[in-house]
């Protein structure tokens, strides 16, 4: 037998129809609020993410599947969607027609990571951009979408954590304050950190390593370190999600493993996850559209993983697996002949319904169908066709009727599109 390849898993039904609840919800709120549903593909060129994600972070140096293709061009499996949507957005010229532009995205990504609870190498995730906005305000209405998306999910203990990385004009100041603090701690940080230190200061205030979280307590913050501009936008920032009564937590630690962050930053904590804890972040990337050969647009950003948003969501997958309105129960040929065609012609009217292809007996299609929790039952065998009226009974309350052959398909498409759960005997 050939199974998965380590860190990939089948999304079986029952799952799926979660996850499209999920997506259904999230596609709603976003075009509540303007955005529009963009597709990328799950492919691009390796110089993509190495430019903007940063050619010495983890992702780049270790987690890509990366190869090359027959003209020996350096091709990506995806690890994220900004860097994709950002590419998009400069090729497509959509900044010609409005430099405002709010998308949305929703797929997979792949990253060779070590497999853990939430975790996976081929995730998924909602990705949502907005360009051509400098203003905090948007960053704090990204963060009411989020918080919108999780309140319908039925997820109870998320917490906002927020913070700002400053610009490029004020950034080089925190990083010496961070080198030095580092130098002096060096000794007590994991291999990892010690690697970072070097390359990507900024990622050891991530670490979730025991001696790295102590060696830390007194790291300086990068709020002491903001320029004037930096620390209005961020008072600005945190003064509308007070008003929108959004609770959130300033968090010296917070930063984000890509590069082009500037700015605000926030993530999306549960305590469901364990040590995994982040099911949401993003923030803002107002250099990345230059950088990658587009006009110099300001942009903000999230992603929401979906993996994890399914595994915390209070909503209950057996409540969104479909069941049939109807299962027609039909003994012999010329039953089944005719239970075959009502089938075909109520699933073209929008009506579930489900048979056995089978020669099973009465009682055997009855428990295949309480199996399946089909809502009514069609019962149609000989007798029935010589009285010309098969027998529909209602699961819920046992009460059935007959209905006329020639008039049958008509009969139950009325009833069974009209009426609720326990329909169909008026």
């Amino acid at each position: 037998m050939i199974r998965l390849i380590r860190g990939f898993r089948d999304i079986l039904p029952g799952e799926t129809e979660l996850w499209q609840h999920i997506e259904t919800t999230a596609r709603e709120i976003f075009t509540d609020f303007g955005f529009r549903e963009l597709k990328v593909p799950i492919m691009e060129r390796t110089e993509l993410f190495a430019r903007s994600i940063g050619a010495e972070t983890d992702i780049v140096q270790k987690e890509m599947y990366t190869f090359a293709d027959r003209k020996k061009d350096m091709i990506t499996l995806r690890p994220e969607a900004t860097a994709s949507v950002v590419r998009s957005y400069i090729q497509q010229k959509m900044y010609a027609t409005d430099p405002v532009q709010k998308l949305f995205t929703i797929g997979p990504m792949f990253r060779r990571e070590r497999p853990q609870k939430g975790r996976y190498r081929q995730f998924y995730q909602i990705d949502a951009e907005v360009f051509g906005v400098a203003s905090p305000l948007v960053d704090a209405q990204m963060i009411l979408l989020l918080v919108t998306l999780f309140n319908r999910l039925a997820v109870n203990d998320a917490r906002a954590l927020v913070n700002s990385l400053g610009c490029p004009g004020c950034r080089p100041k925190y990083k010496k304050k961070l080198d030095t603090y580092l130098e002096a701690v060096a000794s007590k940080l994991c291999d990892d950190c010690s690697r970072r230190r070097k390359t990507n200061p900024l990622r050891v205030l991530d670490c979730k390593v025991a001696s790295c979280r102590k060696a830390l307590v007194d790291v300086p913050a990068i709020s002491d370190s903001l320029c004037d501009e930096c620390s209005r936008d961020f008072d600005i920032f945190q003064k509308a999600l007070t008003d929108q009564k959004i609770p959130f937590e300033v968090d010296k630690y917070l930063v984000r493993g890509l590069d082009y962050y500037n700015r605000t930053t926030f993530e999306i904590q549960t305590g469901a996850l364990g040590a995994q804890n982040a099911v949401a972040g993003g923030g803002r990337y107002d250099g990345l559209v230059k950088m990658l050969g587009g006009p110099n647009q300001p942009a903000t950003g999230f992603a929401v993983g979906l993996d994890r948003l399914a595994e915390i969501t209070g909503l209950k997958a057996a409540d969104f697996t479909p069941c049939p309105d109807l299962f027609i129960a039909a003994l012999g040929p010329e039953s089944q002949a005719a239970a075959f065609a009502w089938h075909c012609a109520l699933g073209l009217r929008g009506v579930h319904s489900e048979m056995d292809f089978g020669d099973r007996s009465l009682k055997s299609q009855m428990k295949r169908a309480n199996r399946l929790k089909a809502r009514h039952v069609l019962i149609v065998g000989e007798n029935e066709l010589d009285n010309g009226a098969a027998i529909f009974r209602n699961m819920v309350t046992k009460k059935q009727v007959e209905i006329p052959l020639k008039t049958l398909v008509d009969q139950l498409g009325i009833r069974l599109k009209s009426s609720p759960a326990n329909h169909g005997m008026e």
